[in-house]
C-alpha cells in the first residue's frame, strides 16, 4: 500500500537527524500529561498454550569468548537440516529480549538497550525445526520466560518465503525470528522522536542474536525486505499499531557455508 505523500530522500534523511528533537514539545507527550504507561508485554488471550523455557539454570549452552564471537560473527543463508533445542532457542530469547530485572510495571531492565527504556518490540517466532515444539508461530513473554502458542499454519515454510519476498532461507531455517514493534511505548516519551530510536534498537536487538548464535555453532541473516501486509498478516498484527520491523532466520550452520 502506498503512502498519500512520497518519501523524499531530503525527508527520509530528516527522521535520521536528531533534529526532529527540535521542533517536538516534549511538554504534550503522553508521558508528560500524566498518562499511563503503555504495558511492557502484550497479554496473553485467555485460552492460549504457555510453554516454559529452559532457564540460565538448566540450559547447557557451551562457552563463547567475545572476542572470538565478534570476529567470525557473519550472515548465513544456508542452514544444515538439524534441530535447535528448546535450551538453544532459550539463550538466544534470553540474549535478545531477556529481562534482567523489573524496575516497575511498566519498565523493565533487558540484556539490550532501548532508548529511554522503552524497548518497543514484540519477539514472534516461526518454528520449523525446534526440539519438543510443534511447527507454528509464537510469541515470546520476556517477563515469564515463556513462549505462547500463536497459531499452527500450514505450510508455514512456503509463506515466509513468499512473505519474503521470495527469500527461501527464510522457510529453510530451524526457527525465523519475526520482532514487531508497538509504536505506542516509545512514542508516549519520545512522539515524534520515537521513530529514528526505535529503528536503533532494532539493530541493537539482532546484533545480539548474531553473537549469540555463535555459542551454539548457528548463524543467522538480517532482513529488512518482506511483503509488509504478508508477514502481519501471518503473525495476526493489524499492520498499525503493531507491524512486523525486522526478521533473522536461523539455523545451524553448514559446514563450508557460503553468505
Amino acid at each position: 500500500m502506498k503512502t498519500d505523500q512520497p518519501i523524499t530522500t531530503q525527508s527520509g534523511r530528516y527522521f535520521l537527524t536528531d533534529r526532529i528533537r527540535e521542533v517536538v514539545n516534549f511538554w504534550t507527550t503522553a508521558q508528560s500529561e500524566g498518562l499511563r504507561q503503555p504495558p511492557v508485554q502484550k497479554p496473553v488471550p485467555s485460552g492460549k498454550k504457555i510453554i516454559p523455557l529452559p532457564t540460565q539454570e538448566s540450559w547447557s549452552i557451551p562457552p563463547c569468548d567475545l572476542q572470538t564471537a565478534i570476529a567470525n560473527r557473519e550472515s548465513h543463508r544456508h542452514f544444515s537440516s538439524d534441530v535447535l533445542s528448546l535450551g538453544e532457542l532459550a539463550f538466544l530469547l534470553w540474549s535478545t529480549q531477556g529481562v534482567r530485572r523489573v524496575l516497575h510495571e511498566a519498565a523493565v531492565l533487558r540484556t539490550v538497550p532501548s532508548a529511554g527504556c522503552r524497548h518497543p518490540f514484540e519477539t514472534y517466532l516461526a518454528v520449523l525445526r525446534v526440539d519438543g515444539l510443534e511447527n507454528g508461530i509464537y510469541r515470546y513473554l520476556p517477563l515469564e520466560h515463556s513462549l505462547v502458542f500463536e497459531k499452527a499454519v500450514e505450510k508455514l515454510a512456503g509463506h515466509l518465503t513468499v512473505a519474503t519476498r521470495g527469500q527461501s532461507f527464510t522457510g529453510q531455517s530451524a526457527v525465523t525470528f519475526l520482532w514487531t514493534v508497538i509504536p505506542e511505548r516509545s512514542e508516549w516519551r519520545y512522539a515524534e522522536a520515537s521513530y529514528k530510536v526505535i529503528a536503533l534498537d532494532a539493530g541493537h536487538v539482532c546484533q545480539n542474536l548474531y553473537l549469540a548464535c555463535e555459542a551454539i555453532g548457528a548463524g543467522t541473516c538480517a532482513i529488512a525486505a518482506y511483503e509488509q501486509t504478508l508477514v502481519d498478516v501471518l503473525l495476526g498484527v493489524d499492520g498499525n499499531d503493531e507491524f512486523c520491523v525486522y526478521i533473522a532466520p536461523v539455523g545451524k550452520v553448514l559446514k563450508n557455508n557460503g553468505i
